[in-house]
């Protein structure tokens, strides 16, 4: 695990702005990905971004994992942070610590409503993006897997009731109908607006969904049994009577400029923007009377429940710890393998030397099947005789640094070369 690293930004430790810096549009994280690996040296690498945090996971060739924020920043915003702005504005884990956050982001523990699932989805096409754009490799799609069946595990221990930022969204909606069955506008297709999409849609209220793509509004619209309507068409004649929108589209810049929130702005609407960077200019908003709530404002609604939701996750935080130990034992015995057999080949091999040197030398009158007799003694005895330090190594493998075991193979005469698996 010491060659896994994790660096990025999120609602823990900065505002939305702040964290919207560092998003890459949705439509060009492809493209950001050889830019990334480079930067990093050729390390695999997964972007990940949501409404509220941007991480990228990385594992790097060889070597242990090191702070990466300085290459990360310049990646991201493109061009060398100034006055230790990398150190200020990025968090970074390496090692299990890297894996173990990866874990509780997966599982919704790191999340701003504790436990939600929208996540999983999240971080699964983040996967699933990197793998086509050939920027993973063995290790990190074996610690990607790792963490969705963790997170798999999770779900199955009772906790699909969990909370959502989204079902706040849905809530401050149905507030401020006030019981209308006004019209509710949902723009972009992302896990976000479908969960809103169910649980306004179980209250009864009508939906309108409304995403760059008229097919992908469709088929969302087609499960909720609601309208869609293509952005283009929205922009240029927006519904009349729409009582709250919430906005999820990754664009690097606002999809509803001022004219489009003046033609809105009669039917004093409700926006709930997710947009990572913001989808409406707020100041904008708010001059036009139109109330506008920010992911600051959500994520600060949910950190008031935040710890007595983490109580309840608690059998999710165990789950997480034995995960991560049956994955070090595990990972730690497969990066010595290949030394681990050479040693018993050793053992073998000298015991194999001494037992012919004592039947040339002072057993010579022994008979063939005492001679097989003997050899065969003497292969058990290597066995366990080997078998001592072997397990030894396995143990001390979970807990040393490579710099250790390289150590004692090197000493033992056994020199520890890369593994060719991808393992760690």
């Amino acid at each position: 695990m010491h060659r896994i690293g994790v660096v990025g930004i999120s609602y823990r430790h900065a505002s939305a702005e702040q964290v919207a810096r560092f998003a890459v549009p949705k439509g060009d994280v492809a493209l950001h990905l050889p830019q990334l690996r480079s930067a990093l040296n050729g390390a695999e690498a997964l972007y990940l971004a949501t409404c509220n945090r941007v991480e990228i996971v990385f594992a790097v060739a060889e070597g242990a994992a090191a702070d990466r924020r300085r290459e990360v920043f310049r990646a991201l915003i493109g061009r060398e942070p100034l006055n230790g702005e990398a150190t200020t504005a990025l968090r970074t884990w390496t090692g299990e610590a890297a894996v173990e956050h990866l874990f509780m982001v997966a599982c919704g523990l790191d999340s701003a409503q504790a436990g939600e699932h929208e996540i999983f989805a999240q971080l699964r096409a983040a996967w699933q993006t990197a793998k086509a754009s050939q920027a993973t490799g063995p290790l990190l799609d074996r610690i990607m897997s790792e963490a969705l069946s963790m997170a798999r595990h999770a779900h199955r221990l009772g906790l699909d009731d969990a909370p959502s930022l989204a079902d706040l969204a849905a809530e401050r909606v149905a507030a401020h109908l006030g019981g209308r069955s006004a019209p509710v506008a949902l723009l972009g297709v992302s896990p976000m607006t479908r969960r809103c999409g169910a649980r306004l849609k179980e209250r009864g209220i009508p939906l309108l969904i409304v995403n760059r793509t008229l097919e992908t509004a469709q088929e969302l619209a087609t499960e909720l049994g609601a309208q869609a309507l293509a952005l283009g068409d929205f922009r240029e004649h927006p519904q009349r009577g729409c009582a709250a929108l919430i906005c999820a589209m990754g664009a690097s810049e606002p999809v509803l400029d001022v004219q489009v929130l003046a033609k809105l702005a009669p039917d004093a609407p409700l926006i709930i923007d997710f947009g990572l960077p913001a989808n409406v200019d707020a100041t904008q908003a708010r001059a036009l009377g139109v109330q506008c709530i920010g992911m600051d404002q959500l994520v600060q609604s949910a950190r008031d429940e935040r710890v007595s939701h983490l109580l309840r996750l608690a059998p999710v935080r165990a789950a997480i710890d034995e995960r991560l130990a049956r994955l070090r034992s595990e990972l730690a015995a497969r990066a010595i393998g290949p030394q681990l057999a050479e040693l018993r080949g050793a053992f073998e091999r000298i015991t194999a030397s001494e037992v012919e040197r004592l039947l040339k030398t002072e057993l010579t009158d022994l008979d063939a099947p005492r001679r097989a007799k003997l050899l065969d003694w003497a292969t058990t005895l290597a066995h366990r005789l080997a078998h001592l330090p072997v397990s030894g190594m396995k143990a001390a493998a979970e807990h040393a640094s490579p710099e250790v075991t390289d150590a004692f193979f090197r000493e033992a005469r056994l020199h520890r070369g890369p593994p060719s698996d991808g393992s760690p």
